[in-house]
C-alpha cells in the first residue's frame, strides 16, 4: 500500500510540474506574442500612414493574430494523428513557421505599396519637374513652384508636395522639409531634384535649366529600366514555374493517389525528402531572383 501511495504521489508531483511548467510556457508565450504584436501593429500603422492609408495599430495587430492563428491550423490539422508523432511535431513544426511568416505579412504588404508609389511618383515627377520648371521660366518663386504640381492634383506626388507646404506653413525650414520630404518618399530620382534645389539656393544656380536636364536623365533611365524589364520577363516567369512545379505535382498526386502518397507523407524519410525539395525549391528561386534582378 505504502508503495503504491508513493508511485501515486510521484505520479502526481511529476504531473504537477509539468503543469506548471506548461503553464508558464504558454503564459510567457502569449505575454511575449502580445508585446510584439503591439509593437508590430504600432510601427506597421506608422507605415501605412507613409502611404496615406490609415489604420489603427490594435487592428493590424488583432488581424496578425487571426491569421497566424488561422495558418497555424491549416498545417497543424491536416498533419495531427494519434498514432504518429512525428506527423503531428511536423505539423506543429509547420504551423508555427507559417504563423511566424504570416504575422510578416503587414509589413511587406506595406513594402510593396511602398514600391509601387515610389514607381508612380517617379513616373509623375518627370512631367511635375517640366511643370515646376516652366512655373520658373514664368517668374513664380519654388514654393509656388510646388503649388503648380499640387494644383494637379495627381496621387501620390501631388499628397507629398501637399504634406511639405503644410510643413512650411506652420513654420518648418525649406531645407527641414524638403529633406523630411526626400526621406518619407525614399526616391533616388526625388533625392537627387532635392539635392539639386539645395544647391541651386545655396550658389544662385539655374533652376529651370537644372530642372529640364533632370527631367531628360529620369526619363531616359526609366527608358532602360523598362528595357531590362522587358528582357527578364522569361526568366522571372520560368523562376516562377520551376518553383510551383514541385508544390502542384505533390498536391495532385495527392489527390489521385491518396493511398500512395499518405504513406510516404507521413514517414520520417517522405517529410525528410519533402523538406530538402522545399529548401532546394528555395534556394533556386532565390537564385533566379538574383540573376533576373537587374538595378539600373
Amino acid at each position: 500500500m505504502n508503495g503504491t501511495t508513493l508511485f501515486w504521489s510521484t505520479v502526481a508531483a511529476v504531473a504537477l510540474a509539468f503543469a506548471g511548467f506548461a503553464w508558464m510556457f504558454v503564459a510567457a508565450l502569449t505575454e511575449g506574442t502580445d508585446n510584439y504584436a503591439r509593437t508590430m501593429g504600432a510601427e506597421t500603422s506608422r507605415q501605412f500612414e507613409d502611404v496615406f492609408m490609415f489604420v489603427s495599430p490594435a487592428k493590424i495587430a488583432r488581424l496578425g493574430r487571426l491569421a497566424a492563428l488561422a495558418a497555424f491550423f491549416l498545417f497543424f490539422i491536416p498533419l495531427f494523428s494519434f498514432t504518429s508523432a512525428i506527423s503531428t511535431i511536423t505539423g506543429v513544426v509547420l504551423g508555427l513557421a507559417a504563423g511566424a511568416f504570416v504575422f510578416t505579412l503587414p509589413g511587406r504588404y506595406v513594402r510593396f505599396l511602398r514600391a509601387r508609389r515610389r514607381l508612380k511618383f517617379n513616373e509623375q515627377l518627370v512631367d511635375a519637374l517640366g511643370t515646376m520648371s516652366n512655373a520658373l521660366r514664368a517668374g513664380f518663386s519654388i514654393n509656388q513652384a510646388f503649388e503648380s504640381v499640387v494644383e494637379t492634383g495627381e496621387k501620390p506626388i501631388a499628397q507629398e508636395f501637399t504634406v511639405f507646404l503644410q510643413q512650411l506653413r506652420v513654420g518648418m525650414g525649406f531645407d527641414a522639409a524638403l529633406t523630411s520630404l526626400d526621406a518619407r518618399v525614399g526616391s533616388e530620382d526625388l533625392t537627387l531634384v532635392c539635392t539639386a534645389i539645395d544647391i541651386a539656393r545655396r550658389t544662385g544656380g539655374n533652376l529651370t535649366d537644372i530642372f529640364e536636364k533632370i527631367s531628360e536623365t529620369i526619363r531616359g533611365r526609366m527608358r532602360i529600366e523598362r528595357r531590362v524589364r522587358t528582357l527578364t520577363a522569361q526568366g522571372r516567369m520560368q523562376g516562377l514555374i520551376v518553383s510551383c512545379m514541385p508544390l502542384v505535382l505533390g498536391l495532385a498526386m495527392t489527390v489521385l493517389k491518396p493511398a500512395t502518397m499518405k504513406p510516404f507523407i507521413f514517414s520520417l524519410m517522405g517529410m525528410g525528402c519533402i523538406g530538402l525539395t522545399l529548401g532546394l525549391v528555395i534556394v533556386g528561386w532565390l537564385i533566379i531572383r538574383k540573376i533576373t534582378r537587374i538595378e539600373v
